[in-house]
């Protein structure tokens, strides 16, 4: 048995809502690196950096998007949604490298602190927050349908409470002029970088490597086959990501004798439904009798 049942694309508002996203992050990227570069703030230019990662977040997962409607071609038997993994990948180690650079300049200027103006870094970081709150909201309505638009919500809400923390910085150097508190929110920003690129990288890593996807387990899904009625046994069991949106499984199902056409149709309905709340979208399931090697063709 060779099932298809593709995840759902998506409406068109969502497809309108990421390209909104994208450039409102882009818009605001370009305006706090100038700002940083113009001011000598690390803040702002690590925060630019986060920003950045949401403008790659919210392209990634546009692309998800739409490779899920390309339809597969024979050469490429799932057509290019493996692509979204090796995406992720690349994003994950330039961001890596990107933070490592801001790391040693910031530890540098601890040493030798540089005046900066407050009043400019918190006022371009509250434009931060209405932009990444603005951004999130976009996708609000949608972020309990689809992991990938929950997941561009939830990094939107916390670039917001990021941003609010360097208006906090600026803030302060202005009533106090202590302007090591310019750097020390740098490397705050870059270790919330470093906290959500390291799960990216993991991932990305693991799906590339045809690793089972996270928040499936394959005990799992054996112990939950075995009590539907019919069922003996669940072995060789193989689950991989199709993409970041999609996955996959292969397996042998041991059915008990006797066993009418009929009961094994209804086994199998009953298998795949139970697969596909498992958030897999593709399966291939062998059938065969209960302590016999004969394979019974489904």
């Amino acid at each position: 048995m060779h099932d298809h049942a593709h995840a759902p694309t998506g409406a068109s508002h969502l497809n309108r809502a990421f390209l909104a996203g994208i450039g409102l992050n882009l818009a605001f990227v370009a305006v706090e690196a100038v700002a940083g570069f113009t001011t000598g703030s690390l803040a702002l230019l690590s925060d630019a950096g986060h920003n950045l990662s949401d403008v790659a977040s919210l392209a990634l997962s546009m692309l998800a998007f739409r490779l899920a409607r390309i339809p597969p071609s024979s050469r490429y038997t799932y057509g290019y949604r493996k692509s979204t993994i090796l995406i992720s990948l690349l994003n994950a180690i330039i961001l890596l490298i990107a933070v490592g650079a801001i790391g040693y300049e910031a530890i540098m200027r601890f040493s030798h602190p540089v005046a900066l103006a407050g009043g400019p870094v918190a006022i371009v970081a509250g434009i931060g927050i209405v932009i990444n709150s603005a951004s999130a909201f976009l996708f609000f309505r949608d972020k309990e349908k689809d992991l990938n638009v929950k997941g561009a919500y939830l990094h939107l809400v916390a670039d917001a409470l990021v941003s609010l923390g360097t208006v906090a910085a600026g803030l302060l150097m202005v009533y106090t002029r202590q302007y090591w508190i310019d750097t020390a929110v740098s490397l705050l920003v870059m270790a919330v970088i470093v906290y959500g690129t390291w799960g990216l990288l993991r991932d990305s890593l693991r799906l590339s490597l045809d690793g089972v996807p996270v928040g499936i387990t394959v005990s799992e899904i054996e112990a939950a086959a075995k009590k539907i009625p019919g069922v003996a046994d669940l072995h060789h069991v193989h689950v991989w990501a199709v993409s970041t949106t999609e996955n996959a499984l292969t397996a042998h199902v041991t059915v008990q004798p006797g066993l009418a056409p009929e009961q094994v149709d209804k086994l199998k309905t009953e298998l795949k439904h139970m697969l596909h709340h498992m958030n897999i979208t593709h399966c291939t399931l062998e059938t065969e009798l209960s302590h016999t090697d004969e394979d019974i063709g489904f």
